[in-house]
């Protein structure tokens, strides 16, 4: 598709200007032709007028449960181990395949509808997931969760062997869309031997690791008692921080905790409403930041955060940490734009082999600042200098937001604008590699009522059938 977006402002986030007040935008084969000027063979099958639009790069959701759309709701107000124990780990006893296929479903609609193009998920039967984001023509990289506590603890009794046939059916399907990787839970709930089986895996199949880390200092208390190590340090003897990882949350950690994440190259996911309604502490991303360790933004489940509003994430994320800092210049919203595109986007590729290595972030205490007020992710524009950006040659992954609300106006600073005041509603188009998800605000690859309607269906099938606890979390 040769489509052309005319007269269109564009924040690039590619390192190099902040703003273009008016420009063109040429995309040809699924990649950004030209900004500026169309060259003159370029003929446009389609043509957007974008005056009065804003053209940003796609968000992508660095940590998230699409299938728990269906728990939306259902375990709510409680305290994190009963949130676990007395609801989700109960209702995922109900959890059929299929049900999975739908929640995903309905969780690519709304993700869609708030410019999110690219995911990644930790769930089970994640090839139900693989074939919503294939149909939903986004980008996803998907790991599924195990326990390693027998198949009886399992949801759908799913093994490893299972894990790694999925990874070998899907990694690389949907024209390159979908990656995969393994998903251990967690330190907390996977025993030793199982983490090291898993990291044999990846060394196998050359994947990365998708796995929850550090949520609370019971859990670190925990971990030193049984391993004598924190949970980071755990996994960093395992082997696992080895190949390329996504650490979910990092809520509790040491000094000598980032420095293991900075040099191993560790992706840690930050999902703050999550933590904020659980009340679980905050991760600290200002000390993330500091210590070089790579970040990027995301949403965890709707069970835990209730939407897939990555706007909200990118306003809470600066809300509480110039709080929480005491510094209103920290976090400028320039920074929270990137952790939530360039750098989502580059973690969607990197725990797949791309630009991964060791050690290729920030050194330790580069930069360092008790309240970041710089971008800190310059070391990672150089990782993956051409995705989640607006440039030439890069993939065509963007959104056009509609500025003429009247919370716009007035339209001093458009990027502030869109960090703290605007909303979903506000996303009239949406593309990935070039084709269009959303239209003038209506979804072009999803039947979003069949979706609504058997997701919610299956929702109440689930909870309203008896249930058992199938694992208990105890730190």
């Amino acid at each position: 598709m040769r489509l052309l977006i005319r007269q269109v402002a564009a924040i690039p986030l590619d390192g190099e200007k902040d703003m273009l007040p008016e420009v063109d935008i040429a995309i040809e084969d699924g990649r950004i032709r030209a900004m500026g000027a169309v060259p003159p063979d370029f003929v446009p099958e389609q043509t957007i007028d974008g005056r009065e639009f804003l053209a940003l790069p796609a968000f992508f959701n660095a940590h998230t449960h699409a299938a728990m759309t269906l728990e939306r709701g259902w375990a709510e107000d409680l305290p994190f181990d009963r949130w676990l124990n007395e609801k989700i780990w109960v209702a995922e006893s109900a959890l059929e395949e299929e049900d999975v296929y739908w929640g995903a479903a309905l969780a690519c609609c709304e993700m869609i509808r708030s410019g999110v193009v690219g995911f990644a998920d930790h769930y089970f039967w994640m090839h139900q997931v693989a074939r919503a984001v294939a149909e939903a023509g986004m980008k996803a990289l998907l790991a599924w969760c195990q326990f390693g506590i027998g198949a009886e603890h399992e949801v759908g009794g799913a093994t490893l062997e299972d894990t790694v046939a999925f990874i070998r059916e899907w990694h690389g399907a949907a024209d390159g869309r979908i990656r995969c990787a393994l998903g251990p839970h967690s330190p907390y709930m996977c025993p030793p031997e199982f983490l090291r089986r898993v990291v044999e895996e990846a060394e196998r199949l050359g994947v990365g690791i998708h796995l929850h880390v550090a949520e609370s200092e019971e859990q670190v208390a925990n971990s030193l008692r049984a391993h004598g190590r924190t949970p980071v340090a755990h996994l960093a003897h395992l082997g696992v921080f080895d190949h390329p990882t996504i650490a979910a949350h990092c809520i509790a950690v040491t000094d000598e905790d980032l420095d293991i994440l900075a040099r191993k190259g560790v992706w840690v996911a930050h999902t703050p409403k999550t933590y904020m309604k659980l009340a679980m502490g905050m991760a600290p991303l200002d000390r993330f930041l500091a210590a070089g360790v790579r970040v990027a933004l995301g949403t965890d489940g709707p069970a835990s955060n209730n939407d897939l509003n990555m706007l909200e994430v990118l306003r809470i994320a600066g809300l509480v940490h110039k709080n929480r800092v005491g510094d209103p210049a920290a976090f400028p919203h320039h920074l929270l734009l990137r952790l939530a595109t360039h750098v989502g986007a580059t973690l969607a590729v990197a725990p797949n082999g791309a630009g991964a290595s060791p050690g290729a972030g920030a050194s330790p205490g580069a930069g360092a600042s008790p309240a970041p007020t710089t971008d800190n992710v310059g070391a990672t524009l150089a990782v993956a200098p051409n995705v989640g950006v607006l440039r030439p040659g890069a993939p065509a992954d963007l959104i056009l937001m509609d500025t003429r609300g009247v919370h716009w106006a007035p339209r001093h600073d458009l990027a502030a604008n869109v960090v703290y005041a605007s909303h979903p509603a506000d996303i009239r188009y949406v593309f990935c590699d070039g084709r269009p998800l959303l239209w003038d605000g209506e979804l072009v690859t999803l039947d979003e009522e069949r979706i609504r309607y058997e997701a919610e269906r299956r929702a109440f099938r689930m909870v309203g059938t008896p249930m058992r606890p199938v694992r208990r979390y105890q730190g």
